[in-house]
């Protein structure tokens, strides 16, 4: 296996008798191995074959097998989400990009990686593709498809204007808090800001259902097909009646879970203007069709908002590119225990678009535990998004769309 740890997560590799036992190793195993051949032979005394009598069949050489992945963009989310690891002394984490024009997915990197030419003292742990088997609720990154739902109601316009005054809001008991009383914002400022307050009072002018409708159309709550083994459903809930503070959690992104690879594939829906295409761990040879489940109007409302999350006063700046204009959220979780949640452990993630005028990569940023220099997505996960899908837009070469601001800002 030359590419070591870079891709050990997606190819896998064979036991003793080269079988599949985990990755597209696993997944493609009868493919990949072909057959043995069989022959009739005289031997000796001693079981030596002296002369071939007959061949009864022919040995079939394994078919091959071409895969999405760049290794160029694979090798740098490996090494960047470890640099992030290692900083924030975390426990693991898993990066996804994905081809918008043709679903293929062109990196999964995760964290602790291991060398599948020697397995001797691996973990167990170490050996799961965390991008397709861990699942984690997904914070705020749920609120542009939140504001989707909103748009789609026809209940609220992106200039509706929500009061988010005094910067705390009481549901069922519970309060809801800002970082700052942000007073009026329109559904931009509540993406830029990331307001629980604003969040909370769109979705109690929402049927909760509907709301969970949108998730599960974008790809949340089903496999996302790619036929990599162990990969995890997640959890997308459906209430026979949903409680206020439920329909309030649940649309700012917890109550629900979901892979790094699924909120990969919502976030592609976005990018391709409200058509779903089909993602792909393998090369593909010709455009699958795509499913319309939102409308271009939509979308193209909601892309434009998720660019204020990155310029000036958002929560992601650190995901910026110069040139380019990147649309974003970041998200912070606490982390699911048994009984509720860990006070003081996070999930950190970012998830984005670029370029944002004309899209041509989603990415999914996943740290799970950052323990120093902070645990908020915008600090945590953003700068690796910023360094990887940089990285993956000048080795496509891919023509900036904000040379202007560019200018402006130097």
């Amino acid at each position: 296996y030359p590419a070591k740890e870079v891709a050990s997560h997606i190819v896998g590799f064979t036991d003793i008798d080269d079988h599949g036992q985990e990755g597209i190793e696993l997944a493609y195993d009868e493919w990949l191995r072909g057959s043995n051949g069989q022959k009739r032979v005289l031997k000796d005394l001693k079981g030596r074959v002296i002369k071939d009598v007959q061949l009864l069949k022919s040995a079939q050489s394994g078919e091959d097998l071409q895969l999405s992945i760049d290794l160029r963009i694979q090798y740098l989310a490996s090494e960047e989400l470890k640099k992030a690891i290692k900083e924030h002394e975390a426990k693991s984490g898993a990066v996804v990009v994905v081809d918008v024009h043709t679903g293929e997915i062109l990196a999964m990197a995760n964290y602790p990686t291991f060398n599948p030419n020697n397995r001797s003292r691996v973990k167990p742990s170490h050996l799961r593709n965390r991008a397709v088997t861990d699942v984690f609720e997904p914070g705020s990154t749920m609120k542009p498809l939140t504001i989707a739902a909103a748009l789609e109601s026809g209940k609220f316009t992106r200039d509706t204007v929500i009061d988010t005054n005094p910067g705390y809001i009481r549901v069922q008991g519970k309060t809801l808090y800002d970082h700052n009383n942000y007073g009026l914002l329109d559904l931009t400022g509540i993406i830029r800001k990331s307001s629980q307050v604003g969040t909370t009072k769109i979705a109690l002018a929402l049927d909760p259902q509907e709301v969970r409708n949108l998730f599960y159309r974008v790809g949340l709550g089903q496999a996302t097909g790619i036929g990599f083994p162990g990969e995890s459903v997640g959890v997308l809930p459906s209430h026979r009646k949903w409680r206020e503070i439920e329909r309030v959690t649940f649309a700012f992104g917890y109550g629900l879970s979901l892979t790094a690879l699924q909120l990969a594939d919502a976030y592609t829906v976005l990018a391709n203007r409200g058509e779903k295409r089909q993602l792909s761990l393998l090369k593909v040879s010709e455009q699958a069709e795509t499913e319309k489940v939102l409308s271009a109007e939509v979308t193209s409302q909601v892309l434009e908002m998720m660019q204020a999350v990155t310029q000036k006063g958002g929560t992601g700046t650190r995901a910026s590119i110069p040139a380019f204009t990147v649309a974003g959220k970041t998200g912070t979780t606490h982390v699911q225990e048994a009984g509720g949640y860990a006070e003081n452990k996070y999930v950190s993630v970012f998830a984005g678009i670029a370029p944002a005028t004309n899209p041509r990569f989603v990415a999914v940023v996943m740290v799970n535990e950052p323990t120093r220099g902070g645990y908020y997505g915008g600090l945590v996960a953003a700068p690796v998004f910023r360094e990887v899908v940089a990285g993956a837009l000048r080795l496509v070469g891919v023509k900036p769309d904000n040379i202007k601001e560019e200018k402006k800002l130097s």
